[in-house]
């Protein structure tokens, strides 16, 4: 019996290469061959006929008949490697076939990823002569003072909290950049805020950037700490990203920006390696609150946070509280508290950085 249609690959452009991935029947086998300009893949499983354009370099079209799918390379493009990711994670198998555009072709990692997270800039427990470098995000501020309730403004709370992880930190030896150190923008336009403070990330060999937030809600009775890492929104409605991407219009422009983004970065198996550094911590910092806090555990999640977007560092976003619960908004004007829940990001983060 004939499988379900393949569905349209998914292409990235990336430096020197261009990377196609097809989702694959669930079990299948696979045998790959190049010759000349087209890529040929054998599955040990028929499949209906399709075909498509593939607009990207490299490469200009593919075909799908019966068992066989064949990729046709552009001309003077006359190589690419192949492979086959068995199912991980929850996702199915792969084809991933990387065509080389230009002298930089020898850049094109082999395949599969499973080596990848290697490449991610990430400090072990022994001494380096360069020391970690995080960088703290305070969300908003300036122009932009986030959520606000009778108890407590968002851009002083997160302030205070980063500072006081700044703290802990740099007594481990960890160097800190601060996206701010007052209640401050870095730029009045919302989108030239938050891409500047990303681009913090990619200064230098930063290993990790946190931002940290205070959640609202409408309903009095919402409370509890999430963590988030990039990835595309589980909320069909995307409100929470668009209400911490600026609000409004703009909100809402750059939530899809990004959520195009984390759309594009599926494909991306490099990419995919990298967010997993994401997610792992997360995991920890999420962890860490949770047991010093005993607050209402909402897990982590992704989403199409416009400020942690870049891929190449391990980048979360902390709603560290309800600052609209009348039980987590007091809690958050407390001096006291905010040393807990600074205390144990500064805690997670060293765990992260194997500097415990």
């Amino acid at each position: 019996m004939a499988a379900t249609a393949l569905a349209a690959p998914r292409v990235g452009t990336h430096d020197g290469y261009t990377r196609v991935v097809f989702d694959l029947p669930r079990t299948t086998s696979a045998s790959t061959r190049v010759s000349g300009q087209s890529v040929t893949i054998r599955l040990g499983v028929s499949l209906p006929a399709a075909q498509g354009k593939l607009s990207a370099p490299g490469l200009t079209a593919y075909t799908v008949k019966g068992s066989t799918v064949t990729v046709t390379l552009a001309k003077d493009h006359g190589s690419a490697k192949v492979s086959v990711l068995p199912p991980r994670d929850g996702q199915g198998a792969r084809l991933v076939i990387d065509v080389p555009t230009s002298v930089a072709a020898a850049k094109v990692p082999s395949t599969p990823v499973r080596t990848a997270p290697a490449a991610v800039t990430r400090p072990t427990g022994t001494r380096a002569p360069t020391r970690p470098r995080v960088v703290l995000d305070p969300g908003h501020g300036g122009v932009d003072p986030g959520m606000r309730s009778p108890w407590v403004q968002e851009h002083e709370v997160t302030l205070a909290v980063a500072l006081r992880v700044r703290d802990e930190l740099r007594k481990h030896g960890v160097d800190v950049v601060m996206t701010r150190d007052k209640n401050a923008d870095l730029s009045a336009d919302k989108a030239t805020d938050l891409d500047m403070r990303s681009r913090l990330a990619t200064t230098g060999k930063t290993s990790a950037f946190v931002s940290i937030h205070v959640n609202a809600s409408t309903n009095p009775a919402g409370q509890g700490i999430e963590t988030y890492y990039f990835g595309q929104p589980l909320d069909a409605s995307r409100s929470r990203a668009i209400t911490e991407n600026g609000g409004g219009s703009v909100g809402a422009e750059l939530t899809r920006r990004a959520a195009n983004s984390a759309q594009n970065l599926l494909g991306d198996l490099l990419a995919q390696a990298k967010l997993a550094f994401s997610r792992q911590l997360a995991q920890k910092v999420q962890s860490h609150l949770i047991s010093a806090t005993g607050a209402v555990n909402r897990g982590v999640q992704t989403d199409a946070f416009y400020v942690i977007r870049n891929p190449t560092t391990p980048a979360i976003l902390i709603e560290i509280g309800f600052g609209s619960s009348p039980i987590e908004g007091p809690r958050l004007a407390q001096p006291a508290y905010r040393d807990r829940v600074a205390t144990a990001i500064a805690r997670a983060i060293l765990d992260f950085l194997n500097m415990k």
